[in-house]
């Protein structure tokens, strides 16, 4: 079954690149093909409008454990918008290899690897243990741009 099927199938619809705000420069490649690699670069939680998920506070103080799952969740459709426009077809991804997530946490909030587990199931549903199974670490920030709770950057192999 090809990826764009087994989005379909999971009722999941990829939303357009981000809206920044005005001004923004963002001077590097969302991704970056080298060989048969494509490294992605940071991603955000993006609406299926377009505009940045964001909400006042950090993860454990004002925004919850669950609403920054599903950041990481949001985040998640945005990489794949990117893979997807970069590489011309998300069938092209054979291995999933590395995510490190990033989440604006309040001081004492511990449970990182549970928020970023939005992404990381996201692609396991969307491309299977074996292609979408990756290494991964999480860690806590005090802040993200743009006021985002969850960044998170991957790295796949492709064909």
């Amino acid at each position: 079954m090809s990826i764009e099927s087994r989005l379909q199938e999971l009722g999941l619809v990829l939303p357009p690149p981000p809206a920044l705000p005005p001004g923004t420069v963002l001077p590097f490649a969302p991704v970056r093909v080298v060989g048969r690699r494509a490294v992605i670069s940071g991603h955000g939680p993006v609406l299926p409008d377009g505009r940045l998920w964001a909400q006042p506070g950090r993860v454990g103080d004002g925004v919850s454990l669950d609403d920054a799952r599903e950041a990481a969740r949001l985040t998640g459709l945005s990489i794949l918008t990117s893979l997807r426009r970069e590489l011309g077809s998300l069938d092209r991804v054979t291995a999933w290899v590395r995510a490190f997530g990033m989440v604006t946490s309040a001081p004492g909030f511990q449970a990182m690897p549970a928020v970023i587990n939005g992404f990381s199931d996201l692609i396991l549903a969307v491309y299977g243990p074996e292609r979408g199974q990756h290494a991964r670490s999480a860690i806590g920030v005090a802040e993200l741009p743009f006021g985002i709770a969850v960044e998170i950057e991957a790295e796949v192999e492709i064909d």
